[in-house]
C-alpha cells in the first residue's frame, strides 16, 4: 500500500511557487479555493441527480456570523436557508444582462462591497472575469455556482451551493429590485465564503471590492484637496472601465448612516457610474451620476430625478439621461459632488489612465511578504533597533517620464492579507505604511544586500506613505529622480504579525527585486592540530573528563558543558540537551566514532569559547539572553549571511516563548549552521552550489546531520 507523504511548510511553499511560475493563480488558471473543483463537483451532482450541498461552507449559523449576526442575534432569528427554486417561481441567474439595479443592500453593512459590484456591471469584460459565463437555473442546473476573485496576487475560483439566507420569505442580504435575479446574492455568498462568513463583510472600503474584482490598484482622493483636473480624471477613468466609489466621512459614530437634509447618507459607500457635460441655460455644466446600493434614498438637490434643472436641458439629452424612478441612482452637478462628498476612490486597471489619455501598460511587480515576531516585524522608523529587520525591496528607476526630465513616476501599494478572516478571532487591521530610501552608492547595482541598522540610523527617507493607517491597503504615487531606491514596508509597532503583498507600478519599465542577503558562510579556517601542540593543562583536563577510553561521548559532553555553563551566572540557560551535544559531536567527529578524541574536543572547546565572546558582545542590553535583532548581528559577525526566510526558521526553532535565545540555544544554532554549511561544501566538489542526492543519501543526511 502506498504511504502518503505530507510536505512540510517549507516544501509546500516551494511547490506552490513552482506552480505559480507555471501560471497558476492567473485569471485563466485560477486557484481552486479550498481545493474544490467546480466542473467535477457539478458533473458529480448531475450524475447522482442530487443538488450540490457545500459541506465546507455549510448552510448553518456559523456561515452567517459570530457577533451581530451570531446565533443569538435578533437579526438571524427565524432565518432559513433556501434555494431560489424553493421561494421564487422562475428564478434567473442573470436576466437581460447584469445591471446596477440587481444590487440592493440587505441586513448587512457591506455597502462598500455592493458599490463595487454595481461599478463592475458597467464593464462586461470585467464582470465576466468575476462571474463566469454559462451559469443558470435552467439547463444543467445542479444547485452549484462559482465566482472568481483576485486575492493578494492571485485569482481564486470559489464554489458555493445556492442555499441563501431567507427571512420572512425575502433574501436577508443583497437582492435585485425585481426579486427574481440571483447572481448578485450568490456572488455575495461566494465572497462571504472567501472571507469566512457574512459578518466578516461588514464595514470596509469600496477600493477593497474594486481590487478583488479586477486585480487593479486603487488611489484615493480627498475631495477637499481635489486636483484641478479631477473631472477629466473621472471622465477618463469611466471611459476605460476603471471602478469608482465615493463616500462622506463621519466625525463620530452617531453620524454613521445619518441622512443629510438633501438625502445623502454619511459613512455610506456610493458608486460613481458616469459623467456627462450638458448645456444648461447656454452654459456647459458638468454632471456626475452616482448610485446608492440601497436602491433607494436619493439626492434631492440640483439635478436630482425630479429637479427643475432638467427642464432647461435639450429634450433629447433629457430623455437620454433623466431617470425618475426611485432606484438609488441620481445625477448631481460636479460642484455639488465636490462640496457634499469627502472621498473618491478610483481603481485603475491601468494606473496611467489618470495622467495620460493614451492607454499604456505600466510596468508592474508584485511581492509576497510577511512580518513575523522576532525576525521580520521591525515596526516603523521610530524603532531604530528593529526597523532594519523589515523586508526590503529595491526598485531601479532608469527612464524619466519624458525627454529632458529627471523625474520618474511610480506607485507603491502595500496590502495586508486575510484580515477579514481574522475578525472572528477579534483581530482587526494592523496599522501599516512604508518608507523609501535612496540606495547608497556602494550598493548601487548589487543584489543580495539587506541593509543593516547603521544605514537607517544615518540616512533619512526620500519618500514615504502619506499615513500609517489601519486599512487593508496603503498606496501612494511618487516622482523621484532616476536611480535605485529601497522600499521598506512595515507595521507601525514592532512585533505585529501579518502577511502582506507589495505592488510596485512604474510609468516606464523598471527593474525591481526583493533585497535579501545571499546565503553564505565565511568561517575561520580550522587547521588540523597535533596532540603535541596542545598544552599539558588541557590534556590533564581532558583525561579527567574523558575517562579510561580517552574519548568524550554525548552524555559526557552534556555533563561537561552544563557543569561549565552553570558557573557563568550572567548567562541564562536551560542547559545543553542531548540533541545539542549530538550536533556538536557530529560536527567535530572526523573518524566516525560518535565520540570526540583529544584534538577534536580541543577544536570544539576553542569554538565554544569564541561563541561565548560573541554572545557577550552582542547581548547589548546584558540580559543574559539574545533578542532576535541582536542574534542577526551576531550571526553575521560569526560569518553567516542568512536570508529572511532562514532567519525566521531559526527564530522559530531556537527561541523561547518570549522570543529570546539563551546561550545553549545560541551555541546549538551556530553549531548546526556550521555543520550544514560544512557538509554541503564537502559534497559540492565542483563548486557550482548544486549538489545532487538520491533519496537514501538525502534521508541519511537530514537524519544525522
Amino acid at each position: 500500500m502506498d504511504t502518503p507523504i505530507y510536505a512540510t511548510g517549507a516544501a509546500a511553499r516551494l511547490r506552490s511557487q513552482w506552480d505559480r511560475d507555471e501560471g497558476l493563480g492567473q485569471n485563466h488558471m485560477a486557484v481552486k479555493f479550498l481545493g474544490q473543483d467546480y466542473e467535477s463537483l457539478k458533473a458529480q451532482c448531475l450524475r447522482s441527480g442530487k443538488l450540490f450541498e457545500d459541506n465546507i461552507f455549510p448552510a448553518t449559523a456559523s456561515a452567517l456570523g459570530f457577533n451581530e449576526l451570531g446565533p443569538r442575534s435578533a437579526k438571524t432569528s427565524g432565518v432559513r436557508w433556501m434555494r431560489p427554486t424553493e421561494f421564487c417561481n422562475r428564478p434567473q441567474f442573470i436576466l437581460d444582462g447584469a445591471t446596477r439595479t440587481d444590487i440592493c443592500q440587505g441586513s448587512l453593512g457591506d455597502c462598500w462591497l455592493l458599490a463595487a459590484i454595481a461599478s463592475l456591471t458597467l464593464n462586461d469584460t470585467l464582470l465576466h472575469r468575476v462571474v463566469p459565463h454559462g451559469q443558470s437555473f435552467d439547463q444543467g442546473y445542479a444547485g452549484i455556482f462559482h465566482f472568481q476573485f483576485w486575492q493578494f496576487g492571485e485569482w481564486m475560483d470559489v464554489v458555493i451551493d445556492d442555499r441563501l439566507p431567507v427571512k420572512d420569505k425575502k433574501l436577508l442580504f443583497v437582492h435585485s429590485v425585481e426579486g427574481t435575479e440571483f447572481w448578485s446574492a450568490l456572488l455575495e455568498k461566494a465572497y462571504a465564503k472567501l472571507c469566512g462568513c457574512y459578518e466578516a463583510l461588514s464595514g470596509g472600503s469600496t477600493s477593497e471590492g474594486f481590487e478583488d474584482f479586477t486585480g487593479g490598484v486603487t488611489e484615493m482622493f480627498d475631495l477637499d484637496k481635489a486636483p484641478r483636473d479631477l473631472y477629466s480624471i473621472i471622465s477618463r477613468a469611466t471611459e476605460r472601465g476603471s471602478l469608482l466609489g465615493c463616500s462622506i466621512d463621519i466625525s463620530n459614530t452617531r453620524d454613521m448612516e445619518a441622512v443629510t437634509f438633501k438625502k445623502l447618507v454619511k459613512g455610506h459607500a456610493y458608486s460613481v457610474t458616469g459623467v456627462e457635460e450638458v448645456v444648461y441655460r447656454g452654459n456647459p455644466t458638468k454632471l456626475v451620476r452616482i448610485r446608492n446600493p440601497w436602491g433607494e434614498i436619493e439626492w434631492t438637490g440640483a439635478w436630482s430625478d425630479n429637479s427643475r434643472e432638467w427642464d432647461s436641458v435639450d429634450r433629447s439629452v433629457r430623455g437620454r439621461l433623466q431617470n425618475r424612478s426611485e432606484d438609488g441612482e441620481f445625477w448631481m452637478s460636479f460642484s455639488d459632488f465636490l462640496r457634499e462628498f469627502t472621498r473618491l476612490e478610483i481603481c485603475n486597471l491601468t494606473a496611467d489612465a489618470l495622467q495620460n489619455s493614451q492607454l499604456k501598460k505600466w510596468s508592474s511587480s508584485l511581492y509576497q511578504g510577511e512580518w513575523r515576531t522576532g525576525s521580520t516585524a521591525g515596526g516603523c522608523r521610530n524603532n531604530a533597533a528593529t526597523f532594519w529587520l523589515n523586508p526590503q525591496f529595491k526598485i531601479a528607476l532608469k527612464h524619466p517620464d519624458a525627454p529632458g526630465l529627471s523625474e520618474c513616476s511610480f506607485l507603491v501599494a502595500l496590502m495586508q492579507k486575510d484580515r477579514r478572516k481574522k475578525k472572528r478571532e477579534g483581530k482587526d487591521m494592523e496599522t501599516i505604511g512604508f518608507a523609501i530610501y535612496e540606495v547608497p552608492d556602494e550598493f548601487v547595482g548589487r543584489s543580495g544586500v539587506h541593509l543593516k541598522r547603521d544605514f537607517f540610523l544615518t540616512h533619512g527617507s526620500r519618500a514615504r506613505s502619506e499615513l500609517f493607517i489601519n486599512l487593508r491597503e496603503v498606496s501612494s504615487r511618487f516622482q523621484l529622480p532616476a536611480g535605485e531606491y529601497i522600499i521598506v514596508p512595515s507595521t507601525f509597532e514592532p512585533h505585529k504579525e501579518a502577511d502582506f503583498v507589495l505592488r510596485v507600478f512604474s510609468e516606464k519599465p523598471a527593474n525591481s527585486e526583493e533585497l535579501d542577503d545571499q546565503v553564505a558562510a565565511i568561517l575561520p579556517e580550522e587547521k588540523p592540530i597535533d596532540p603535541s601542540q596542545i598544552d599539558d593543562a588541557f590534556k590533564s583536563l581532558f583525561r579527567q573528563l574523558a575517562g579510561p577510553d580517552m574519548e568524550i561521548s554525548i552524555t559526557e559532553l552534556q555533563t561537561i558543558l552544563n557543569r561549565i555553563i552553570s558557573k557563568h551566572k550572567d548567562l541564562k540557560t536551560d542547559g545543553f540537551s542531548k540533541e545539542a551535544c549530538r550536533s556538536m559531536i557530529n560536527l567535530m567527529d572526523k573518524d566516525g566514532s560518535g565520540k570526540l578524541g583529544l584534538a577534536e574536543f580541543h577544536v570544539l572547546w576553542e569554538k565554544i569559547k569564541r561563541y561565548l565572546t560573541l554572545f557577550r558582545t552582542y547581548d547589548v542590553d546584558k540580559s543574559g539572553t539574545m533578542s532576535s535583532y541582536e542574534m542577526r548581528m551576531a550571526l553575521e559577525s560569526a560569518g553567516f549571511k542568512l536570508n529572511n526566510q532562514l532567519f525566521q526558521l531559526i527564530i522559530l526553532r531556537y527561541t523561547e516563548a518570549d522570543m529570546a535565545l539563551d546561550f545553549d540555544n545560541f551555541v546549538t544554532c551556530l553549531v548546526r549552521l556550521e555543520a550544514m554549511f560544512s557538509v554541503f561544501k564537502s559534497m559540492d566538489t565542483d563548486g557550482d552550489n548544486v549538489v545532487t542526492f538520491n533519496f537514501s543519501q538525502w534521508i541519511t543526511l537530514t537524519m544525522f546531520t
